[in-house]
């Protein structure tokens, strides 16, 4: 589903309030009661937002995340963009980890057309895509895979991972806190997360706009761990205060390729 500019709008609000009622959403937008049922209809049966009586809140708790089809449709061109800009920063010929989840795939059809990498992965789909560019060897993780996204977790996997040194690991995360602290869902997926994080000289962070403010259950590290942040929309003021602190570069898609 591509949302039309109404309804992306009441995906944006619901993001940042957290729940909302029909009536103060029809007030919002200015449309009657009837709109707003079949916008919220249309998103819910999407699994963008979840239904309850009389108003609408996001899919999503502190101790699990949102299923890994829906999150393949969240923010879409959010995360395209997101990839391009991750793939303009690779240079040719190095070595990188891309870690499990939606926007690590984004990444991987960015990276096609990029030649002599040596991409590690825990994550099936993104092996599966790197295996068709020319000049890429891929390097697949042990350990067991989780079914619902293909993603290979477990103590094998951070062994794994632990023998390696590359340039350049991406991460993912679920959640980024107030305070810094990264965030995520799957004690088994952060622990792996971490390993990736050891085994990289520098540490990029790919995350869209809704991950700021977003809780999950389990600690994964903090931004200060971090060494450049691909986002799409300018971070929070407060994010942008923690990012400075931290020395975390921050790159947007609309901005060049720094030399």
């Amino acid at each position: 589903m591509i949302p039309n500019p109404r309804q992306a709008g009441i995906l944006a609000t619901v993001r940042e309030l957290g729940s909302a009622s029909v009536e103060a959403l029809a007030d919002r937008f200015d449309v009657t009661l009837q709109t707003v049922r079949r916008d919220v209809k249309l998103l819910a049966d999407a699994g963008l937002l979840a239904r309850f009586h009389g108003g609408v809140r996001l899919p999503a708790s502190t101790t699990e995340n949102i299923a890994y089809r829906q999150r393949q449709r969240l923010n879409e061109d959010a995360k395209r963009a997101i990839a391009q800009a991750v793939a303009a920063q690779v240079p040719e010929g190095c070595s990188l980890i891309l870690n499990i989840g939606t926007t690590a795939e984004a990444i991987a059809l960015a990276l096609l057309q990029h030649r002599g990498l040596r991409v590690i992965t825990n994550n099936l789909n993104v092996a599966a895509i790197l295996s068709d560019a020319p000049g890429c060897e891929v390097t697949v993780a042990g350990g067991q895979v989780r079914s619902r996204d293909r993603g290979i977790i477990g103590e094998t996997t951070v062994e794994f991972i632990s023998q390696f040194r590359v340039d350049i690991g991406v991460i993912g995360i679920s959640g980024i806190e107030s305070d810094g602290s990264l965030r995520d869902f799957d004690v088994r997926e952060v622990k792996v997360a971490q390993a990736i994080m050891r085994a990289s000289r520098q540490v990029w962070l790919a995350a869209d706009h809704s991950k700021f403010d977003r809780p999950a259950m389990v600690a994964l590290g903090h931004l200060e761990q971090v060494h450049r942040l691909f986002t799409d929309q300018p971070p929070p003021p407060h994010f942008q205060a923690l990012l400075d602190s931290a020395g975390v570069a921050c790159s947007l898609p609309t901005e060049s390729p720094s030399p």
